[in-house]
């Protein structure tokens, strides 16, 4: 089989959560660029309407679709009007996320919440929602975005490292339920990109040095190192890869 044919995605409709953020719309022009029909979610209308304006400014197929990924009957509705306007999903991306920083003991549960809630039940909801359909066709690509914080603590950050811990563990969970559907579930773990989520820390002179000193490859990741992994993850050159996380991170996992 030519590499090409077991890459591509064109014409596959792909949903992308938290397509507003910096990494959300670079995987969704990224998709588009490749011929997928990208349907950008998030909360911000005016975000939304401005980078799928972006995308078909290039010519590409994109869509909004304000929902939020915490409440269970928006989602619903929006994956029924997606359906009955555009077509299935093809491609989950489950991106949306918040990071809230405080050390633990002085975290608040409105704060807590408000992070499982994002982060790891808003992706059970959205997977629960979107999966229906995928699993009367017997085909459906899932990737969950996970972090360095799926494996890794660091001070201020146990609530957003304990929803990407639990990201992966629910991925695994995901893929063990639907693989018999042919519906593969997978996840990404980014390590240091420069976002607007980690702008704090890549001005950070003292963090900048330490980062680059830890990460084998000596740098920030740029974003579009991302899209090898996404794109094998939403093609069928994964028909056969389920239940892994794999982490786009400079070997910074592999190095203590």
């Amino acid at each position: 089989m030519k590499i090409s044919k077991l890459f591509n995605i064109e014409g596959k409709i792909a949903l992308i959560t938290g397509a507003t953020g910096g990494l959300g719309s670079i995987y969704a022009e990224g998709l588009a660029e490749n011929g997928a029909i990208v349907i950008l979610n998030g909360r911000n209308k005016s975000k939304l309407d401005e980078i799928v304006t972006k995308i078909k400014s290039n010519g590409y197929k994109a869509y909004a679709s304000v929902f939020d990924v915490t409440n269970l009957g928006e989602i619903e509705s929006a994956v029924r009007v997606i359906e009955d306007e555009i077509g299935p999903i093809d491609i989950l991306i489950n991106n949306a996320g918040i990071n809230l920083r405080a050390p633990l003991d002085q975290f608040s549960e409105e704060d807590w919440d408000k992070v499982i809630g994002i982060n790891l039940t808003g992706t059970y909801k959205v997977s629960k929602a979107v999966v229906q359909s995928m699993i009367k066709r017997k085909t459906g690509k899932i990737i969950n975005i996970g972090s360095m914080q799926s494996e890794l603590g660091r001070p201020t950050i146990a609530a957003y490292a304990a929803s990407k811990g639990g990201v992966k563990m629910l991925t695994k969970g995901m893929a063990v339920d639907w693989a018999h559907h042919n519906i593969q579930v997978n996840g990404i773990g980014p390590g240091y990109f420069k976002t607007d989520m980690t702008k704090a820390l890549h001005e950070d002179p003292e963090f900048d040095s330490w980062l680059c000193n830890r990460t084998p490859s000596n740098r920030w990741g740029n974003a579009e190192e991302l899209l090898g992994a996404l794109f094998f993850l939403s093609s069928d050159a994964s028909n056969y890869v389920n239940g892994h996380m794999v982490y786009v991170d400079g070997g910074l996992l592999s190095s203590v």
